[in-house]
């Protein structure tokens, strides 16, 4: 193979591993080496965004959950700051996830048992 298409197959191999997906508020990013970024939509800072070392990280997060939480219950796990409620949004909009928002003041998160009704997917579009 020579060296121009093998750094053609590179980059081919490095866009089939990355993926970025835009929901309402928040976005999801699958990166090359395996992680799972989730950022605010439009936003550019650090500050804005999570890393887990994978979505099956991400999940298991979810999965820790009581069936309502809060930002404190995200907390608890060790994230801090708006990066909580960025996070119950994104459960909330991304389709993997069984949820919806319940209130938004305060913002809080209810799962769903798999029932993502028109309802639900509206409140968290909001």
């Amino acid at each position: 193979m020579s060296r121009e298409a093998a750094a053609d197959l590179r980059e081919s191999l490095a866009d089939a591993l990355t993926e970025r997906r835009e929901f309402f508020r928040t976005a999801g990013e699958f990166r090359a080496d395996g992680s799972y970024v989730v950022s605010r939509k439009a936003a550019d800072s650090a500050g804005n965004a999570k890393v887990f070392d994978s979505f099956d990280a991400l999940v298991r997060l979810y999965d820790r959950l009581p069936d309502r939480f809060d930002a404190d219950e995200v907390g608890r796990t060790g994230i801090t700051g708006s990066r909580r409620h960025m996070l119950i949004r994104h459960f909330a909009e991304h389709p993997a996830f069984d949820c919806r928002i319940r209130r938004r003041n305060p913002l809080s998160g209810e799962k769903t048992d798999g029932d993502r009704s028109a309802e639900a997917v509206t409140e968290a579009g909001e």
